[in-house]
């Protein structure tokens, strides 16, 4: 496939994603166009790449430092993309990499950018499934947001953690804790954030 091809505004990207695994240099372009300039391209390569981490993680695994790299970017298009990645990664992380970029992944919540703060809270719950030893740990910060974020949408981004914690919960060690973190957010000043706890509520009481 041509560069051309990924510019496509209604590309298949499941098609794209199977496509890729069995062609080396369609992959190495799918890589190079999450860090296109152009929305489309860098879109449509992100989606297939996705697919491929949720499906083929193994494949994608090889690519860690990458998208490591990606994550410490000062580019926060790249930045979300590789929160993502990373993310689904874990599933595969015989390595424990993750661990050693734990502080790196969370100080991304704990910056003033509400963009790529809100999608560390949100897929804070794939990586608790995947690696459960981190549960406590990610929790408690997602839960300090007040404390440790330091953008002003602080109200914004707990409703992307209560939602995550909602994936999570009751399987979590303090089911308690967690909800008790979610009633006192029923008085937040961010409506999606007031929502998005009663719903949470709604579902577990």
């Amino acid at each position: 496939m041509s560069s051309h091809d990924l510019d496509g505004k209604n590309i298949d990207v499941e098609a794209l994603a199977k496509d890729a695994l069995d062609d080396e240099i369609l992959f190495q372009e799918l890589l190079r166009g999450v860090r296109s300039k152009d929305d489309t391209i860098r879109q449509n390569s992100f989606k297939s790449l996705q697919i491929i981490a949720e499906e083929n993680p193994h494949y994608l695994y090889l690519q860690w430092d990458y998208f490591q790299e990606m994550l410490s970017s000062k580019n926060n298009y790249h930045k979300y993309i590789a929160i993502y990645i990373l993310a689904i990664l874990t599933s595969v992380d015989v390595d424990n990499r993750f661990e050693e970029i734990f502080d790196e992944y969370y100080g991304i919540l704990a910056g003033d950018k509400a963009m790529t703060a809100s999608h560390v809270a949100l897929n804070s719950s794939i990586i608790i499934r995947n690696k459960p030893e981190l549960e406590s740990r990610i929790v408690d910060i997602l839960m300090s947001i007040d404390d440790i974020h330091q953008g002003k949408q602080k109200e914004l981004i707990k409703a992307y953690a209560i939602e995550s914690l909602m994936r999570i919960y009751p399987e979590v060690s303090d089911p308690q804790k967690i909800e008790e973190f979610v009633r006192t957010q029923l008085d937040s000043k961010s409506p999606k954030t007031r929502n998005m706890a009663q719903c949470f509520l709604d579902r577990c009481d």
